[in-house]
C-alpha cells in the first residue's frame, strides 16, 4: 500500500527505536511512514549519555557488530567512538561493575583491569586516589542529536516519510488486524503498525487493549565548559554515564529518577528536576581536575522502564501486524540492533540474529496492579 494518508508500515514513534526501524524498512524498499506528536528525536532519543555498550540485552552482538559501520551506512555522522573506561571510585562498586564487565566477557568480549596511573594515563581529570578501573575493548557511545538526525536524513533518502506535530488519538481495526492510525492530522491506513513511542508507548498499548507496563521518569543530564580532550572520551564511574564530546565539554548524567504520572500523549512534559546539583556533585568526585569548570547548561529527557527493567519487542496479542516495542530506557544504543530485528519480525517473520523470546510482552501476565507502589516508582506528590 502507498497513498499519501497511509504507508505500508506506519511507525508510531520518532525516537531512535522507530526512526531505526523506518530507515532498516526504508532502505529494503518498503514504504515507511514515521507519526512523531513533536519533533524526532527531540526526548530522550536526543538527550541522554549516548552510551552503546548493553551485554545485558540480547540484542548485544548486534548492537557491537553495527555501531562501527553506521556513519558509512546512514551516509551521516553519529560521532560514535568505540570502547569504555569504567572507574571504580569506591570499593563497593566492585562487585557491580566486575559484573557487568563479564556480562561482555560470557559473550567474547574481552576487557582490561587498569590500575591508577594507567586509568590517568586515559583520564587525566580523574583523581590522583584512584587505584582500580575496567577498560572494556567494546562498547562506546555517539553523540544522540547527531544520531537521531543521521537516522531521519537517511530514512528520507530511501524514500521514507517522517510527519511531525502529528499526535495519535486512536486505531481503527478489523479481523484481527489494525488497518488504520486515526491522528490529529488525519487517518493513515497501514498494513503494519510499530508503537516505538517512548513514555506514550504504554498509553497507545491500552488504546488496542493491551496491557504494557511501563513508569516513566526524568534522565537529567548536565554540560561543562569544554576542557583539554582526554584521551579516553567515553568514561563512566561513580553511578554516572557520559562522554566527553568532541568540543571538549563533559556531558554526563545517572539518576536517581524522579518518576513520573503517566504521560498525556497530547502534552508531554517539561523535563526539570532538583537532581542537577547531585549529578554535579559526583561528576566532580569523578572528575576532580575538573572542579573548577562551570556547568553552563542542562537538559533532561523522559524515559520508560519496565517492571523488570529490560527491553519489550514483540507482536501484540490479537493482533498479528502490530508490534510493540519499549526498551526500557537503554533504547539509543541498542536502536542500530532494535531497528533491525523489527524489520525482520515485519518482512521475515523472525528475527535473524538474536533469540528475542527474553523480550516478550507476555512475561508480565499475573504482574500484580500496584507494582509501581510496590516498587517505589512513584512520582514526588504520591510518594
Amino acid at each position: 500500500m502507498t497513498n499519501d494518508k497511509g504507508a505500508s508500515v506506519v511507525i508510531i514513534g520518532g525516537g531512535v527505536t522507530g526512526l531505526s526501524t523506518a530507515w532498516w524498512l526504508a532502505r529494503g524498499g518498503v514504504d515507511v511512514l514515521v507519526l512523531e506528536k513533536g519533533i524526532v528525536g527531540w526526548e530522550a532519543s536526543g538527550r541522554n549519555g549516548g552510551g552503546c555498550t548493553h551485554p545485558q540485552s540480547p540484542l548485544f552482538p548486534e548492537e557491537q557488530r553495527l555501531w562501527p559501520q553506521m556513519d558509512e551506512l546512514l551516509g551521516y555522522p553519529t560521532e560514535h567512538q568505540q570502547h569504555r573506561l569504567k572507574i571504580v571510585l569506591h570499593e563497593s562498586d566492585v562487585e557491580f561493575m566486575l559484573g557487568w564487565v563479564r556480562m561482555g566477557e560470557k559473550q567474547g568480549f574481552h576487557y582490561d583491569t587498569l590500575d591508577g596511573k594507567q586509568i590517568r594515563e586515559l583520564a587525566p581529570l580523574a583523581g590522583d586516589t584512584v587505584e582500580r578501573g575496567y577498560l572494556l575493548k567494546y562498547g562506546g557511545h555517539a553523540n544522540p542529536q547527531r544520531t537521531s538526525q543521521a537516522y531521519a536524513w537517511a530514512l528520507q533518502d530511501h524514500g521514507g516519510r517522517i510527519l511531525q506535530h502529528c499526535t495519535v488519538t486512536g486505531f481503527d481495526t478489523a479481523g484481527g488486524k489494525v488497518t488504520g492510525v486515526r491522528t490529529s492530522r488525519g487517518d493513515f491506513a497501514c498494513d503494519h503498525v510499530v508503537i516505538a513511542a517512548g513514555p506514550q508507548t504504554g498509553l497507545l498499548a491500552e488504546m488496542l487493549g493491551v496491557d504494557l507496563p511501563i513508569a516513566s521518569g526524568r534522565a537529567e543530564m548536565i554540560v561543562t565548559e569544554p576542557l583539554p580532550a582526554m584521551p579516553m572520551s567515553g568514561v563512566d564511574g561513580n553511578g554516572l554515564y557520559g562522554r566527553q564530546t568532541l568540543r571538549g565539554n563533559l556531558v554526563y548524567g545517572g539518576g536517581p529518577h524522579e518518576w513520573l504520572p503517566p504521560v498525556d500523549l497530547g502534552t508531554p512534559p517539561k523535563p526539570s528536576s532538583p537532581l542537577l546539583r547531585n549529578i554535579g556533585r559526583r561528576l566532580m568526585e569523578l572528575f576532580p581536575k575538573a572542579a573548577h569548570v562551570r556547568m553552563i547548561r542542562s537538559w533532561s529527557g523522559v524515559i520508560e522502564n519496565t517492571p523488570d527493567g529490560r527491553a519489550v519487542i514483540d507482536r501484540m496479542p490479537g493482533f498479528d501486524n502490530a508490534i510493540v516495542a519499549t526498551m526500557s530506557s537503554v533504547g539509543f544504543g541498542l536502536s542500530p540492533a532494535s531497528g533491525h530485528a523489527i524489520r525482520d519480525l515485519i518482512v521475515d517473520g523472525a528475527c535473524s540474529f538474536a533469540d528475542l523470546s527474553s523480550m516478550r510482552l507476555d512475561r508480565f501476565a499475573g504482574l500484580p496492579k500496584d507494582w509501581r507502589e510496590a516498587q517505589g516508582w512513584l512520582p514526588p506528590v504520591a510518594a
